[in-house]
Parts: structure tokens; sequence; C-alpha cells
């Protein structure tokens, strides 16, 4: 007996229909795929996905990404057919400047979207943290699994699997045997410039099961019967616990006149092409016409089921709460991204400390405040002191675990950790050397993207690496990361100034936040404050001759050259930057001096400082190998040498 009759044949035209009419409009857009996959995504939603339009943020959803983001205007159609809040009028004003229909998907934008995508692969891995999210939160709250537990579904192009982060997210789902996820890949052999023949050839049902996956395949992804078995089976259980990859074959373009050609990936087919397409397609309707039989096919499938089992999820909400009062209240904070920070005494202050340690005492302390604190480090967590001790490795026999054993993943890493905070219910954390945030880049730029209050601790922040030499010495990743829109670095100078980085960084809920840390030690100085540095510029000596600006481990530099310049009659003003992207955010800025008279001290490129100082001493080359202040001396960063160049340059003036 069929299961799907020619109302749901219909609902797919439609689908395919409407994408191709939004293209069309906006004359920009990715057919393609759009037309390849739409069967399979109708019945995901129809049979699969437990959501209620009416409540598109409902904890207890299933989540849905979108990893081959290009697909908007299909998601679009798909969300408007099920009820969300996108009418007609946006879709018609698909990728156009104001509309809920951007080009690629936007996370808080457009109801029932739930994470960013676009940059190909970052999806699966976000949709991975969010699998990861969903077991760790649930293990901290036994009990809760009734009212907590849901499927991740995302879904995947050619082009996603040929980005190295789709690997290091498989790789790491099979080992944490994720089996909450489902990733559908849409195999239509074509990418923009080509057939995939040209580009990738690997067996990836055979790769996936290397990395301990459940792999389905579905050979005709126009069969609605074959595709419905398949996510029946893909979503049974196993009894290993394994996540599943449901490979499903179809023809890009499908009943256009591309058809099968990658020319139809990134391009419109224009009107003319297109209303031969949907004739094809058993849609031959005017554009934008919707059938009502669509829609009701949909609320009688989808949002009713979906409100009766977020209903059935409130309930077993409350008989948690009636029944766990005290861990009912951290639940509910959780879930509402409360945050309760240490109070300031009990934290200690070190005379001497590198700020990695500082960090990593804070992190500790803050675990007993902040119990949804989750994260971990890309194999460097006994350099970056990023271990909360005492508690276990999140593994599938220890789900409860709050450190996270990334690997050497640092891209990955991000991702995911940008997938869990979409979740919600968790705060997390993680990091690597400094100058590794280049391999994770686009991952905090998504965090920025998605306005996520993503924690990264990036150790090891200058040439003071020192025997490592210029491989781990960072030159331009400061300045990279201070570009990002949306992302505010700290780059700490001693134990005050790290606990007003996590001050804040906690305190946000609208972006990321990037601590960068030293390897050596730094004193503690006599007039830091924690409240001022979260300002982000202040004033720590006075001074009327010139004013040093610095941050990190140059502020105390700054300041033994303010001692060597009194001896000469010199009176210098020291000002500390913990944050660049704050100053710039400050009404009063903290100078008392005109432009000429200032000069920055930045062991890295340091050229955004020109914005506030007419002399800059910084870096203009990589580092280079040896102890770390014979490093320092020879690249001229010892208190005598930045003595003679800050002369130098005063007398210029």
């Amino acid at each position: 007996m069929n299961r799907y009759d020619a109302t749901d044949a219909l609902a797919v035209a439609c689908l395919r229909a409407l994408s191709l009419d939004e293209i069309d409009t906006a004359n920009s857009g990715h057919p393609g795929m759009a037309l390849d996959i739409a069967p399979t995504l109708y019945l995901l939603y129809r049979d699969l996905i437990n959501a209620d339009p009416k409540r598109p943020s409902h904890f207890g959803r299933d989540r849905f990404v979108l990893s081959a983001g290009h697909v908007s205007a299909l998601l679009y159609a798909m969300l408007h057919l099920a009820g969300y809040d996108l009418p007609l009028d946006e879709l018609k004003k698909f990728r156009q400047l104001g509309s809920l229909c951007p080009g690629h998907p936007e996370h808080g934008l457009t109801p029932g979207v739930d994470a960013t995508s676009g940059p190909l692969g970052q999806g699966i891995a976000q949709a991975v943290g969010m699998a990861m999210a969903e077991k760790a939160l649930k293990a901290r709250f036994p009990g809760s699994e009734d009212a907590l537990s849901h499927r991740v579904y995302c879904l995947s192009g050619d082009g996603c699997l040929e980005e190295g982060i789709s690997q290091e997210a498989i790789s790491f789902a099979g080992l944490e045997k994720l089996d909450n996820l489902l990733l559908i890949y849409d195999r239509n052999g074509s990418t923009l410039d080509n057939p995939t023949s040209v580009s990738m050839e690997e067996n990836v049902a055979l790769r996936f099961e290397a990395a301990n996956w459940r792999v389905y395949e579905v050979k005709d992804g126009n069969d609605l019967e074959e595709i419905g078995n398949a996510l029946h089976e893909a979503t049974s259980p196993d009894e290993k616990e394994r996540p599943t990859i449901l490979i499903v074959n179809t023809t890009i373009g499908f009943g256009s006149e591309l058809s099968g050609s990658h020319k139809c990936h990134g391009s419109p087919l224009g009107f003319e092409r297109s209303a031969r397409a949907k004739k094809v397609l058993g849609y031959p309707y005017e554009p934008f016409l919707v059938k009502e039989e669509c829609r009701t096919r949909l609320r009688e499938t989808f949002a009713a089921r979906g409100k009766l089992i977020l209903d059935s999820k409130d309930e077993a909400m409350k008989s948690y709460l009636a029944l766990h009062e005290e861990e009912g209240e951290k639940l509910l904070s959780a879930l509402k991204g409360e945050i309760v920070l240490p109070p300031r005494e009990v934290y200690e202050l070190k005379e001497k400390e590198a700020t990695r340690n500082a960090s990593g005492r804070y992190l500790n302390l803050l675990k007993t405040y902040l119990p949804s604190l989750f994260g971990g480090a890309a194999d460097v967590a006994g350099s970056l002191k990023s271990d909360l001790s005492g508690e276990k490795l999140f593994l599938p026999e220890s789900r409860a675990g709050k450190n996270i054993a990334f690997g050497i993943r640092e891209f990955f890493m991000g991702a995911a950790m940008n997938g869990a905070l979409l979740s919600g219910g968790l705060r997390t954390y993680c990091g690597t050397f400094l100058v590794f945030s280049d391999y994770m880049k686009a991952a905090v730029r998504m965090s920025a993207l998605e306005r996520l209050p993503a924690i990264y601790l990036f150790s090891h922040d200058s040439i003071a690496v020192g025997e490592d030499g210029p491989t781990h010495e960072p030159i331009e990743q400061i300045d990279a990361l201070r570009l990002i829109p949306g992302l505010v670095d700290f780059r700490p100078a001693d134990g005050r100034e790290v606990v007003a980085a996590y001050e804040y960084a906690l305190e946000r809920k609208d972006g990321p936040t990037a601590i960068i840390l030293s390897r050596q030690d730094l004193p503690l100085l006599a007039n830091s404050s924690i409240d001022k540095a979260k300002e982000g510029a202040y004033r720590l000596e006075e001074g009327n001759d010139v004013e040093l600006l610095a941050s990190g481990s140059e502020v105390s530099l700054a300041l033994e050259v303010r001692k060597l310049l009194l001896e000469k009659g010199i009176e210098a003003a020291v000002v500390s930057v913990p944050s660049f992207n704050l100053l710039q955010k400050m009404e009063k800025v903290p100078f008392k001096l005109p432009y000429e008279r200032r000069i920055a001290i930045e062991m890295d490129t340091a050229a955004l400082y020109y914005r506030y100082a007419k002399n800059v001493i910084a870096m203009d080359s990589f580092g280079a190998s040896g102890k770390d202040k014979e490093v320092i001396a020879h690249f001229h960063f010892d208190a005598e040498s930045v003595l003679e160049r800050v002369l130098d340059l005063m007398q210029a003036c």
C-alpha cells in the first residue's frame, strides 16, 4: 500500500515551483539542488521532523541544518508551506535587502532557520555540535530525557563533503557515537564549476563506514516510497549507537532543460525555462501560486505531529520540575542562558603568573558557579590550561563529562561549539594556540554572524613563544581577529584583566569574545583594574611627554620603559588596551596627549594601532626559534631597545 498520494506529489512540485519563482524573481540563486532534493526535504518535514511552526524556538524541537545553504530558496518554500511565519511576500523578496529570505539562511532572522549556513561544510560541523549538546544536557539532568530529547537533521551536498571540515566532523561524530544525528547527502554529481567527477572520486559509503557511521542509500531521489522507507530505516534505533548518513542519488536540475548539468547549479533558469520546467514537474501555474491542499497536507502531518509532541514535552518538563526542584531550577537557568559569576574576592590574584595560568584557574573556579560550562581544546589543553579539573571527558560512556578532547581539529572545534550554542542550554569555550586560530577563523567569523556568545581562548600570543619558532609565533593573527565585525578581543596584561575578560565574555549575549593569553609569566600590575579593563582601555600611569599604548605582555614592558624614561626626565603615560574592539566603542577615549605624541607597542603586526597612535613599534617579519628572552631581544622588544626606539620617535616628532 502506498503511503503517498497525488497530494504529496503536488506538494513536492509546489516546492520546486516556488524555488524557481523565488530565484527567477531575484534573478539570482541556485536552482539545481532545489529541484533535485525537494522530495527528500518534503518527506523529512512531513514524516520525521518534530517541530511546531507556532513555537519555532521550543527547546524540545528537532533541529534542521541546511549545510548546503545555497539551496535556501527550497528551505524558504518548505518553511512557508509548513506553516512558519514566512509569508509569500517574503519569498517574493528572496535575496533582496531587508528580506526574511536572504541568499543563505541566517539564524535569528527567519523563523524555522536553526543555523546560519552557506560556507560549505560548516553546517555539518554545527549539526554535530548540536547533537553533542543534546547528549550532554540530558546527561547533566537525569530524568529530563522525555523533555529534552530530540534529533538533529542535516542536509549537505557534494561541496560540503569536499571541504576538509566535513571529515573532521564525520570522524568526531563517529567517535562520539552520536546516534541522534542524521546527515542527508544529496549526491547529484555537480558543483558550481564542474561535475564532481573531476574533483571527487572516493567511495563515500566506505568513508562513513570507516568513521563508524551507519550508511543507507536511496537509488532514486524522486521515488517517494523509496525515500520514505529509507528515512524510516535511517532513524530506527541502532544497537551500536552510531550516527547515520542517508545518501540520496539525484539528478541536478531535475525537470528542467539543464537537467544533469552543473550549469544549473548556481544560475537562474529564467522565467521561460522555468515555466517549461514547471509543466514537466506537474505544477503549470503562475508564479507563487500555492495550492491550498499542499499547505493542508503539511498542517495535518508536520504541524499536527509537532504540536502534539512538543505539548507532551511541556508536560514532561512540568513533571521533571515537580520531582527535581533544585536541579530543575538549574535546568531552567541553563535553558535561559543565565550566568552567575564567581565573586571577585574568591579569585586569588598572584604576583607573577602567565595569563594562560590565570585563565585556567578562573575556569576551574567558574565551573562551580556555572554548571552549564562545556568546552575543551584542540589537543593543547595542558598548554592552554583549559581542562576543568575533576571533570570527566565528554565521551559515549560519560555524557555528563564537561571536558571535550577535540583532537587536532581546530576548525571543527569552533563550528561544533557554535552548534552547541545554537542548540541552547550550555555555555561553551574552546581554544588552541593563537597562531592556529587561522585554522578555525571561518568558524570564529560564523560565531559573530550568528551573534553567539562563544568564548575562544588563544594562548602563546607572541614571539615570546620562543623555542617553537616562527611556525608557532603569531604575527598577524591578533589583527585578523580584531577585524572580525562583532568579535570582541581581550588581551589581558595580568590576573585582574583576565577576570575582566571572562566577566565581559560571560555577560555577552550577542557575539563572541577572543581571550588572548600569554605563555610567559607577567607581573600583577599595581594600578590594573577589572572594571576599567572592561571598558576597553584605561590609564595606568600619567605623563605629559608621551603616551605609550600596549596590551597583554607589552603593558608591563611599557611600564619598564616608563621607568627608564623617568631616569632621563621624561614623563610617559601608560595606557593599557586590553580590548582594541572595545576601545573603538568608547565614547571618551583615555588619551590626553595629541595623536603625534602617542606610541603603541605590540609584538605583532599591530597595524590597527595607527588609528590611535602616529607611531607603532611592532613586528614586520616572522619570528625566530630560541630562548624567549633571546628572541624578544633579537627583535628589539627588550626594555632598553624599546627605550631607544621611543626616544628616536619622540625626537622625530
